[in-house]
């Protein structure tokens, strides 16, 4: 794995766990940035892209109840742009301290990422991505005027929006200046700001896109040899939890293919992670492979080939 051009697509849930604070997220960077530190010592191009998910939810919770004619909320665009900002200062500079450690000297910069969607994409007919905070039914249908409210398994009621596909990343020509120039760049977060063309102008719009589809797209923008996807578990199973439950490890696209038509894959936690690794896989200029992974297990991944090994076939 030496000299290869990587990207690491790290989940929100990763960042944060229950303690919200932001001490107790640049914690959990510290710890993530001495994992990926070990990616760089090996002399490899480090791309860095994550999730929002807990920390948008939070801030959406604080602009609702904040919302006055004075003070009024923060769209949702705004929103993730300013997630984007918090997570990728803490990330920066934990990276920078971890790097520091092992006398390796290199700048790190976060890129504010937008990233172009089809205003025509039936997602925006659709809403299916559960934000903000739980409500009551009654509370959910006094403020149903305004946005798409559906029961979240058995929780309460939350506004949904749209999920919409990638299909540009408006900073690639930026990013990939910044890493050829040795600069380790942070971007894409949560997805990237959602935007629409529209009258030769890019416009925000109210989605949120899946950061393992965004992510998935910078690394195919920018020629990327390596994509790895962090999630919560070492490998992908198939038969998940059953008594002939089965560890992937090198796997080819055509047969997880085969696996997402049996249904082995939970929709909105491993079947998009899945689905970015055949598309990366498949698409990749320069036959890349995708690795599906823990970040405890980036160490096992790095020196004895671990995880799911995505591979176009």
């Amino acid at each position: 794995m030496m000299g290869k051009r990587i990207i690491v697509a790290l989940g929100g849930n990763a960042i944060l766990s229950t303690d919200a604070s932001a001490q107790a997220q640049e914690k959990a960077l510290a710890d993530t940035a001495e994992k990926l530190a070990v990616l760089v010592e090996q002399g490899n191009e480090l791309i860095i892209s994550h999730g929002n998910g807990p920390q948008v939810g939070n801030l959406l919770l604080q602009q609702a109840a904040t919302d006055s004619n004075e003070n009024p909320a923060m769209p949702l665009d705004t929103c993730v742009a300013m997630t984007q900002g918090s997570i990728g200062y803490w990330m920066q500079k934990a990276l920078r301290h971890a790097l520091k450690e092992r006398g390796i000297t290199k700048e790190v910069a976060t890129i504010l990422t937008e990233v172009v969607v089809d205003e025509n994409d039936p997602a925006f007919k659709n809403p299916t991505k559960p934000i903000g905070p739980f409500l009551t039914e009654d509370e959910a249908k006094k403020t149903a005027s305004k946005a798409v409210y559906k029961e979240d398994a058995g929780r309460g009621w939350r506004k949904v929006v749209p999920s919409p596909k990638p299909i540009n990343i408006n900073e690639t020509a930026i990013v990939k200046l910044l890493v050829e120039q040795g600069i380790i760049t942070i971007s894409t977060g949560g997805g990237g700001v959602p935007v629409i063309e529209k009258n030769g102008r890019l416009e925000g719009v109210e989605a949120v896109i899946d950061k393992d589809f965004a992510s998935e797209k910078l690394a195919e923008l920018i020629d990327a040899d390596l994509f790895i996807i962090l999630t919560g578990v070492d490998n992908v199973y198939i038969n998940f939890n059953k008594p002939d439950q089965k560890m992937l490890e090198k796997v080819t696209t055509s047969k997880l293919k085969q696996y997402i038509e049996e249904g082995q894959f939970a929709p909105g936690s491993m079947l998009p992670k899945v689905e970015a690794a055949i598309m990366f896989a498949e698409q990749s200029k320069k036959h890349g492979e995708t690795i599906i992974t823990s970040l405890e297990n980036l160490t096992n991944v790095i020196e004895n080939n671990g995880g799911t090994r995505v591979v176009k076939g």
